[in-house]
């Protein structure tokens, strides 16, 4: 048996084999591509054990070298670095650590969703992706407006007569082009999310687990179904915190001697997970919602809503986990008088 450690970059790879008792038996470097893989199965034969750090591309060389008959771990790389601390880092040397690692049963294996559910994630990216860019263009048109001290809602402007209402309004006309502009753009992604939001729709309707998931605030049939995609199996996360962790909506934590203080946003996580909790944290400012008196805490403490829409998105993801854990419908918890815990404690997580 080999054990082979390849470390996968755009346009080459370095890999490297090693024997059962650690000794080396050839490294070197392939082109990035089919053909590189191809030729690399024939040079080590098929008894071969290997490990590609997770990146763009790690899965495609997973499956491709678990066709030709090869065993294939995909390793998170940053619990890799964990396990082997460098002071160089070269691909080379890469390559060589994650074949060690494999030689002795350490590699920090990451769960890969089966095709199906990553061809569906890709449709749920694809519409996050459009979204996202709805919603720049509707900031830009709010930004167009504020300069001139006006406050009209993109759906106002959508109608027949909203830019004549900009010009009854004096707003001059370069900027009613620019925001003439973004209107298009808005109608434009809105012709290419429908057809999106129909194929997903009935894949919604036939997950149980969104049934579940929409019964939390915040969360409607295709943010659930971007929930249950992304978050897969529950029981890969033994706890909520461990959830929130992966999602990236964890502070830093920056420690020395006995002082210790939290920092930005890891965002080491799920893009795609980490968006949908914002999405569904939006409705948080709103009375009814439980999380209420969260949002309106962290706001007043941290003066900006983005740091308290976070701590809602995290309360959001937690109850994601109970949902699915329990297999049970959302229940909010009892309003208490308590006062609200800090949103970046460890103590809120795990509330």
């Amino acid at each position: 048996m080999e054990y082979v450690g390849i470390d996968w970059a755009s346009r080459r790879a370095a890999w490297c084999a090693l024997d059962s008792a650690g000794e080396l038996l050839g490294e070197g470097v392939i082109a990035a591509d089919l053909d590189g893989l191809t030729g690399l199965v024939a040079r080590r034969g098929l008894e071969v054990s290997a490990a590609v750090e997770m990146m763009s591309g790690a899965v495609w060389v997973a499956d491709t070298l678990r066709a030709a008959g090869w065993r294939v771990q995909v390793a998170d790389a940053r619990k890799a670095k964990a396990l082997a601390p460098l002071a160089a880092k070269t691909d080379r040397i890469d390559a060589r650590v994650l074949a060690e690692l494999c030689r002795r049963a350490l590699v920090p294996e990451l769960w890969v969703a089966s095709l199906d559910d990553r061809a569906l994630r890709e449709r749920l990216l694809r519409r996050m992706h459009l979204v996202r860019l709805r919603t720049s263009a509707k900031n830009r048109i709010f930004g167009l407006l504020s300069q001139w001290g006006l406050r009209v809602s993109v759906k106002r402007l959508r109608q027949a007569d909203g830019l004549l209402l900009l010009e009854r309004l004096a707003l001059p006309e370069v900027w009613r082009a620019s925001i003439g502009e973004a209107l298009a753009v808005v109608e434009l992604l809105d012709e290419r999310i429908g057809p999106i939001e129909a194929e997903l729709a009935p894949l919604a309707k036939a997950d149980g687990r969104v049934q579940l998931l929409r019964t939390i605030p915040g969360i409607g049939s295709l943010l659930a179904l971007t929930f249950a995609a992304e978050i897969g199996e529950i029981a890969r996360f033994p706890s909520p915190a461990k959830l929130v962790g992966y999602s990236g909506l964890v502070p830093r934590v920056h420690q020395s001697g006995e002082s210790s203080r939290t920092g930005r946003l890891s965002k080491a996580g799920s893009p795609l997970l980490r968006w949908a909790a914002v999405e569904a944290a939006q409705q948080a400012w709103r009375p009814h919602n439980p999380w209420h008196r969260l949002y309106v805490d962290v706001r007043r403490r941290q003066g900006n809503g983005n740091a308290a829409k976070a701590a809602v998105a995290r309360k959001v993801l937690i109850a994601c986990w109970h949902v699915l854990a329990r297999n049970e419908p959302f229940k909010p918890a009892a309003r208490s008088a308590a006062p609200i815990v800090p949103a970046s404690s460890s103590s809120s997580l795990a509330a």
